[in-house]
């Protein structure tokens, strides 16, 4: 197939680019290569797609609406995989506009690209942020979601709200994909596991928020990369049950799905504090901080949902994926020091 994936120099974007080339889709990449974090990581990232045949890149914003109507004209995709995003709750205090101009802006280009070209599926990056001042625990894509807690859950729940109007409205396929907190090889700077791994490292204290007092749902991104090919491969058909009386908001009417993404094992802070240490043949100093603003306590993913549809959930436990992490960590520091 052919297929549109933006964000491809991200952190999620390589992983899920790389399984689409390794079985021999054609990709087209595009990414704006912004700063929000250092440009040089998406470049490196970007060095392993390019080199593979079948991908080609394109820099681009996606909420170039221009760009945008050029490129799905040219190149007539067969699916999308939507994964360029404005991301980060704590940015999104400080910089708001970019997540308006990135997550709506160029969402609905997105969206409008898909509707005029015969796009048969669109998945698109969601987040676990969508559940906001829930409590009920585990998440469910059935509960309902409407008290974000941060602009960025904001867009992301009104990125579900505008898939879903495309799909009633022009029959678009579209999945929704939940992420819950994810790590692993080539990820974020301005995550957790970067920021604490690197502080370590150098004998710097780390902040831990709420004095240590929240849990996580670490999902490692090898398992992230799979549920997403998984997923496109599953195009969504209107739910014949669906009870406009009593609607159910992971389902439709409409070709239209939304998944949790989660290791669905959540795991305490100071236990994977303790689980990284332990990786790294280092103690952390520690400097306990209050809760911030944005942020839940806790994050715990159902996914039975994925697991009936799809027939995949993720498994990799904590410290195998925190032990590949800190390889690869140290690999790529030794590299960008030479």
């Amino acid at each position: 197939m052919k297929i549109l994936l933006t964000g491809a120099a991200g952190f999620i974007g390589l992983h899920v680019a790389l399984r689409l080339l390794e079985r021999g889709d054609e990709v087209v990449g595009v990414d704006n290569l912004n700063d929000y974090y250092d440009p040089r990581l998406k470049l490196a990232r970007l060095r392993l797609l390019q080199a593979h045949a079948n991908f080609r890149f394109v820099q681009a914003d996606i909420s170039d609406r221009l760009a945008m109507e050029d490129l799905f004209a040219r190149e007539r995709f067969q699916r999308v995989v939507n994964l360029a995003a404005q991301p980060g709750v704590r940015y999104s205090l400080k910089n708001p506009h970019a997540y308006v101009q990135t997550n709506l802006v160029g969402f609905a280009h997105i969206l409008e690209g898909c509707r005029h070209t015969g796009v048969e599926h669109l998945v698109y990056a969601s987040s676990s942020s969508v559940y906001g001042a829930n409590t009920r625990m585990p998440f469910s894509v059935h509960d309902n979601v409407d008290h974000p807690l941060s602009l960025y859950a904001a867009t992301k729940k009104a990125n579900e709200l505008m898939a879903h109007t495309y799909s009633h409205l022009y029959g678009l396929p579209t999945t929704g994909l939940r992420y819950f907190t994810v790590y692993g090889p080539w990820g974020r700077p301005d995550m957790s596991p970067w920021l604490f791994t690197e502080a370590i490292l150098a004998g710097r204290p780390i902040d831990v928020f709420n004095h240590g007092r929240m849990q996580r749902d670490f999902t490692y991104i090898d398992d992230i990369a799979e549920g997403t090919v998984r997923v496109l491969d599953r195009i969504p058909a209107p739910n014949s049950d669906f009870d406009p009386a009593q609607p159910d908001p992971g389902s439709s009417h409409a070709p239209y799905r939304v998944y949790n993404i989660g290791n669905h094992q959540p795991v305490a802070l100071m236990d994977f504090i303790r689980t990284l240490e332990q990786a790294l043949g280092v103690e952390a100093q520690k400097n306990f901080l209050p809760m911030q603003p944005g942020d839940v306590v806790a994050t715990y993913a159902d996914v039975d949902d994925l697991r009936r549809d799809v027939g995949f959930e993720p498994k990799t436990p904590l410290h195998e994926g925190l032990a590949r992490w800190v390889a690869w960590f140290r690999d790529y520091r030794q590299k960008a020091a030479v």
